[in-house]
């Protein structure tokens, strides 16, 4: 029985003191690397360019003055090997260490060190990977900011943004103090996951229930099995499951609502962006706003899959209830335009330079 529950999923706010200019990296290396990336004609960050992409990072925390830099080890070693390229920077390489921390190949890793950094006193996490690593993150990052760098499959939360850009906002944001970097992030939402009765998991972007057992692969990639979604954000401009809800009933990502769908024979045909290059059919019956803190059945099909975040996690089957609800406490993100736009209007961009007489 799915009874289990991490400690982390109901860490909210973390009062502990940060360090200034103290920037945490967490690398996925399995991220955009499921069936959904073989089947759709999607675009592909190998970790060789995740290393690339943690190098601009890097250098451009060194440039605008982080004080101490963490990154995540992993077994293909994204964070040495980009280390091993710049040993041209010894200053950079000096401020910057791997966690000293056990690895399993999963999305506990993300967790452990997203807990790890916040109890250190990281004041931003950068975050390489799609929904499902940022939401591994969540669990551990208590109040700590997340920039997250789509490079995952689903990329809703992450944002497409060059790493030379990423790093100087996390410099930035790590360097404030926690009541400023309210000003200039954005708190997430949420969906809590209850199975008879019980916290069982969570999600970012959306909650999916889909009929049938374990089959295969655990990314959900197809809408034929779809039965239910529920959405903490979805619009038309995001790829995946919550665009079933996105072209119907868009909901922004910062507003206090959330949505649910549910999908059968009779219901509305809509044309759904649900991977890179497929635009499907699928019929939708309802849309039912999700108001915070109110649990929202979901539909008695046994057996099932509640699939987070795009990925089956939890099994359902007969005379199990389970429930979802819109929190609004999920983590903090950088919104990294006002982040550079409050650095440029308070000249952090600008040198004072000597002049040669």
């Amino acid at each position: 029985m799915i009874s289990w529950m991490s400690e982390e999923i109901l860490v909210r706010h973390d009062r502990s003191v940060r360090n200034g200019g103290f920037v945490g990296i967490i690398a996925n290396p399995a991220s955009g690397k499921d069936i959904r990336r073989l089947v759709a004609r999607a675009t592909t960050v190998n970790n060789h360019e995740k290393v690339s992409i943690v190098q601009r990072v890097l250098l451009s925390l060194d440039a605008n003055e982080a004080e101490r830099i963490e990154i995540m080890p992993d077994h293909f070693g994204i964070g040495q090997r980009a280390l091993d390229g710049l040993h041209d920077h010894p200053s950079l390489v000096a401020k910057t260490s791997l966690i000293d921390m056990p690895l399993e190949g999963t999305a506990a890793d993300s967790v452990r060190a997203a807990r790890y950094l916040r109890e250190t006193g990281a004041g931003c996490l950068v975050v390489l990977g799609g929904d499902g690593t940022c939401r591994a993150v969540a669990k551990g990052c208590g109040d700590t900011p997340l920039l997250p760098i789509s490079t995952g499959t689903n990329n809703v939360v992450p944002t497409f943004v060059e790493g030379t850009v990423a790093g100087a906002a996390a410099a930035y944001v790590a360097a404030m103090p926690d009541p400023e970097r309210r000003e200039i992030c954005y708190r997430h939402k949420r969906l809590l996951v209850h199975v008879d009765g019980e916290l069982a998991d969570q999600a970012l972007v959306e909650v999916a229930l889909i009929s049938g057992g374990f089959i295969g692969a655990r990314a959900v990639w197809r809408a034929d099995r779809v039965r239910q979604v529920f959405v903490a954000r979805a619009q038309p401009i995001n790829i995946g499951l919550s665009s079933i809800v996105g072209v119907v009933k868009p909901i922004d990502p910062r507003k206090p609502l959330g949505a649910t769908a549910t999908v059968s024979a009779d219901g509305q045909q809509v044309m759904v962006p649900l991977a890179p290059g497929a635009f499907v059919p699928v019929r939708v019956k309802e849309v039912v706003d999700l108001r915070p803190g109110v649990r929202h059945p979901v539909v008695n099909t046994r057996p099932a899959v509640l699939g987070l975040d795009g990925e089956r996690e939890i099994a359902l089957y007969e005379g199990h209830e389970a429930q979802v609800a819109l929190d609004l406490d999920g983590p903090w993100i950088v919104d990294i335009a006002q982040t550079l736009a409050l650095a440029v209007h308070r000249r952090r961009f600008v040198r004072d330079v000597g002049t040669n007489q």
